[in-house]
C-alpha cells in the first residue's frame, strides 16, 4: 500500500471524525479507508486511533498526525512548484471562509473562479471559527479583522468596516445614544466571537473603552445579529457589508459615527512555504479584482448618503 495514502487517509479521518466522513470526502469506500488504517498501524506497530462515535487520536497517533501533516504539505508544494510553469490551473484548492461574507458576496465569486479555471478544484468551508491552515491542511483563509502576528502570509483584499445601528423604531422609542457611556441604557445583541464577556471596545480619543450594554441577544451568526437590529430588538454592531443593503432600505440606522468599532481588513491568508503558489496568487487576485476597493456594498452607502444631503 501506498505510504502517502495511508497518510491521506489517516490525516483526513482525524480531520473529518469519522472514516464515513473521510470516505466521503476522499471519493473512496469506507472499507478502502479502514483497511488503510489498518495497515498503516500494523506496520508502525502502534495504534494510532481510538475508534468510537468520534475517531480519537492516541498519544502516538498525536504525534505521527503532526509529522504527516508538515509531509503532505510538502508533497503539495513540491506538486505546486512543478504546476506553477504551467499556464493553467490545475489540482486541488482547499479554502476556509466565514459564513456571513460568504453567503452574501463570497459565493458567486468563487463560483466564477471556479468557471475560470475549469481544471482546479475547490474544497470550500464555510465556518466563523479561524482555522488552523497547518494542521488542519487548508491552503488558504479569508479572515475579516484585524490580524494577530503569526507566521501566515496575508494579502489585503479590501477594507472592512463596522458600524453601530438599530431599527428607527427602536430608536424612536428609546432615543438615540449620543456617547458610548449612554449604552448602558441601552438594549444590544452581542456576537460572541467578538464579545464574550458582554462588553463593547469602542475606540474614545484614540483609546480603546470597554462599554457594557444590556443584552437581548448573544449569537455566534451575523444574519441573526441584523434581523435582530432590523426587528427593533436593540443595537448592533455589523460589517458594512452585511448592513449596507439594510441601511439603504431604511431598515437600519446608524448611530455613534464617531466611535464606530475598529474593524481591520478583509483579507486571504496562507502558509509561507505556499507564497508562490499560482493558485493562491490567482485566487487573491481575482478576489481583489471582483470586490473592488472600495467595494460595492461601501459604494451603495456613499451614493445613499449623497441623496440624503
Amino acid at each position: 500500500m501506498n505510504k502517502l495514502c495511508e497518510m491521506h487517509s489517516f490525516v483526513t479521518v482525524v480531520d473529518t471524525g469519522s472514516i464515513s466522513e473521510a470516505a466521503r470526502r476522499l471519493g473512496i469506500a469506507k472499507s478502502m479507508v479502514s483497511q488503510r488504517l489498518q495497515q498503516l498501524e500494523r506496520r508502525l506497530g502502534s495504534i494510532l486511533l481510538e475508534r468510537g462515535r468520534r475517531a480519537r487520536l492516541t498519544e502516538t497517533g498525536d504525534v505521527f498526525y503532526r509529522y504527516c501533516v508538515r509531509s503532505l504539505a510538502d508533497v503539495d508544494d513540491a506538486e505546486g512548484a512543478v504546476l506553477s510553469s504551467q499556464s493553467s490551473l490545475r489540482g486541488s484548492l482547499r479554502l476556509a471562509a466565514p459564513m456571513a461574507f460568504s453567503i452574501r458576496y463570497l459565493t458567486p465569486i468563487l463560483s466564477a473562479f471556479a468557471v475560470r479555471y475549469p481544471d482546479l478544484q475547490l474544497d470550500v468551508e464555510f465556518d466563523d471559527r479561524h482555522v488552523n491552515l497547518h494542521e488542519e491542511r487548508y491552503d488558504a483563509a479569508i479572515r475579516i479583522g484585524e490580524l494577530p502576528d503569526s507566521s501566515l502570509v496575508a494579502k489585503t483584499i479590501t477594507p472592512n468596516r463596522h458600524i453601530i445601528c438599530a431599527s428607527s423604531d427602536y430608536l424612536a422609542t428609546h432615543g438615540i445614544p449620543q456617547t458610548p457611556q449612554e449604552l448602558s441604557r441601552h438594549f444590544a445583541m452581542l456576537y460572541v466571537n467578538r464579545e464574550p464577556h458582554g462588553m463593547w471596545m469602542l475606540p474614545v480619543n484614540n483609546t480603546l473603552e470597554s462599554f457594557r450594554v444590556r443584552c437581548r441577544m448573544r449569537t455566534n451568526n451575523a444574519h441573526q445579529l441584523m434581523e435582530a437590529a432590523k426587528a427593533g430588538m436593540g443595537l448592533a454592531i455589523l460589517p458594512t457589508f452585511l448592513a449596507a443593503q439594510a441601511i439603504v432600505a431604511g431598515e437600519l440606522q446608524e448611530v455613534l459615527a464617531t466611535y464606530a468599532p475598529r474593524a481591520g481588513n478583509i483579507s486571504m491568508v496562507y502558509r509561507r512555504s505556499l507564497r508562490a503558489s499560482p493558485k493562491l496568487l490567482a485566487l487573491a487576485g481575482f478576489l481583489c479584482e471582483q470586490i473592488g476597493n472600495p467595494p460595492a456594498w461601501e459604494q451603495m452607502l456613499a451614493a445613499h448618503a449623497s441623496q440624503s444631503d
